[in-house]
């Protein structure tokens, strides 16, 4: 795979993953529901 090739498709997925973080923050019952699970483990 040529080199410009791999770094498109790491643009690409980086954009993908900060938009999927973006979608999860537009979802607050998701983020207590995590924050929850994250301080049961305390």
């Amino acid at each position: 795979m040529k080199r410009i090739t791999r770094q498109l498709l790491a643009w690409a997925a980086a954009l993908a993953l900060l938009l999927a973080v973006f979608a999860l923050y537009t979802r607050p019952d998701f983020l207590v529901t995590l924050a929850d699970q994250i301080w049961a483990c305390f």
